[in-house]
């Protein structure tokens, strides 16, 4: 197991993954990022076979949605009332909300790993980076991007809709680690949160390199998978908000 780093401020300490427990983590991730966190939904073993606690047998999000349409609102940065929630509900996968503490980027898993080289050698540093076994890559930056990514795009010669790239904002979610996806594994973080990376870059800061990965990368599609805000029926039903995605625009 990966020990925590001691460092001056019990707030910038890098939260453990391998082996840790969902409920242990959704609190540190309260308790020492000061990140709003909320529970999704988990996975239920039946007969051998992982199956989502929703009831959908074709849930196309299995333990990584919303549970209801209260999410949002159960949402908190308060270790004690995070660690309440948990205990309802020890198996729920571990949401952070977006547009609140952050806005995600969402974008293929070969772009962002091409994005995270070509950012090395310019010498950028980018913030905390989940990585899903849907084969996505979320890049954490600061709040209101989701608002100004498609004009940034368009300025550096993209479509928006050419690129594979989803801006997530205000009413939408990521899945942090260690959520299972059903049966393909686990979020883990590409980038850990760190000191370092405490304070979270601009968009602007980011976009280039990740605009420039898509558009190299075969892979880049119209549509993000499951692992944050997927955004289909089934997932608003469940309580997912109708976001507007960047794509497109």
């Amino acid at each position: 197991m990966e020990e925590t780093i001691r460092v001056n401020s019990t707030s910038d300490r890098i939260p453990r993954q391998r082996g840790e427990q969902l409920p242990d983590a959704a609190v540190r991730y309260a308790e020492e990022r000061h990140w709003d966190v909320t529970p999704g939904s988990w996975l239920v073993t039946e007969d051998g076979t992982a199956r989502c606690s929703c009831g959908d047998p074709a849930c196309p999000a299995p333990g990584v949605h919303p549970a209801g349409p209260d999410w949002a609102a159960r949402s908190s940065a308060s270790p004690g009332e995070v660690r309440r929630l948990w205990q309802e509900r020890p198996r729920a996968g571990i949401l952070l909300p977006t547009g609140r503490d952050f806005d995600a980027l969402d974008v293929p898993e070969g772009a962002g790993c091409l994005a995270l080289a070509r950012m090395e050698r310019m010498e950028l540093t980018p913030g905390p980076v989940i990585s899903t076994p849907m084969r996505r890559m979320i890049f954490l930056v600061r709040p209101g991007a989701s608002l100004k990514v498609p004009g940034m795009v368009r300025r550096l010669g993209w479509l928006p809709s050419s690129l594979g790239m989803v801006a997530r904002g205000d009413g939408d979610w990521v899945v942090a680690p260690p959520t299972r996806f059903g049966a393909g594994g686990a979020a883990q973080w590409a980038r850990r949160p760190t000191p370092e990376n405490r304070w979270l870059p601009e968009a602007e800061e980011l976009i280039a390199p990740l605009a420039y990965a898509c558009a190299r990368q075969p892979e880049s599609g119209p549509g993000a998978r499951p692992g944050a805000g997927s955004g289909t029926a089934r997932a608003r039903e469940r309580g997912a908000p109708r976001r507007a995605p960047v794509r497109g625009r």
